[in-house]
């Protein structure tokens, strides 16, 4: 069975930092190419950042560009997102997701995975 199962949301203020986690079971971890997407209360999903398979390349929104950091573990079959300088409108679900890394980066951030994780919540308030 495959899983994606994130963790390392809560309550934050204005300034501070999360570090999210996603743990991968149920499929070859080390050839998928490895994203968080987010998505806010009463709005679609927003790409926020990928890492290849071998985690040689990172890519990442605008908005989160400077603040937040993708990285993975593939001992440990795992995914992280370190989040600093967070912003109220960094509130959301963040979701992980994962494309085999034979799909071409274009359709990896137009959505196109195969697999997604249930999300964990994010709230930036003071």
């Amino acid at each position: 069975e495959v899983q994606l199962v994130e963790s390392g949301g809560g309550l934050v203020q204005p300034g501070g930092s999360l570090r999210l986690s996603c743990a991968a079971s149920g499929f070859t971890f080390g050839v998928f190419t490895m994203s968080w997407v987010r998505q806010a209360p009463g709005k679609g999903p927003e790409w926020v950042s990928s890492i290849a398979s071998t985690g040689a390349y990172k890519t990442y929104a605008d908005s989160v560009k400077g603040r937040f950091t993708i990285s993975r573990d593939n001992a440990k079959k795992t995914v992280y997102l370190q989040m600093n300088s967070l912003k109220p409108n960094d509130t959301a679900v963040y979701l992980c997701a994962a494309a085999p890394n034979t799909v071409p980066w274009g359709v990896v951030l137009d959505g196109g995975y195969t697999y997604w994780g249930q999300g964990t919540q994010v709230t930036v308030s003071s």
